[in-house]
């Protein structure tokens, strides 16, 4: 069978590497410009709710916020309707990040897809997606304590 998990692995490893190359320029730690993006993206948005939008654990989540939260990227604020619920928002600071992590992002496309054709950069997306889909189910399936059979 070929592997297309350990290509994806490999890549994914290759452009964290080089996204947090970039991003530590900016004072932000591993991995959280995936957050703060998501913040900027979905003003307001709940841990829980950025949490099946990047497929990461609360834990995971709430570590990620304070640490943005504490260097003054975003900010956590009661729901109106109901004090319990927090809600996260881009600080000034943070929206001011947002633009270069996109340009990171868009360049960091054109390396990975340089000599593809436009319909094949689309399939590569779908393909991409329809694998992400796959893997949700699965995700929530372990997640709710599921036992996979093997």
């Amino acid at each position: 069978m070929i592997d297309v998990l350990r290509e994806m692995g490999m890549a994914s490893r290759a452009l964290d590497a080089m996204a947090n190359a970039e991003f530590k320029k900016l004072d932000l730690a591993r991995g959280q410009f995936v957050y703060l993006v998501r913040i900027y993206e979905h003003p307001g948005i709940i841990a829980r709710d950025l949490a099946k939008l990047i497929l990461m654990d609360k834990t995971t989540i709430a570590r990620a916020v304070a640490k943005l939260e504490k260097n003054g990227l975003i900010v956590r604020r009661s729901d109106p309707a109901n004090h319990r619920i927090k809600r996260m928002y881009v600080t000034k600071k943070g929206a001011e990040l947002y633009p270069f992590i996109i340009r990171e992002n868009e360049h960091s496309n054109d390396v990975a897809l340089q000599g593809f054709s436009p319909q094949e950069v689309q399939q590569a997306h779908d393909y991409l997606q329809r694998m992400r889909q796959n893997l949700e189910k699965d995700w929530d399936f372990v997640k709710a304590g599921g036992q996979r059979n093997y």
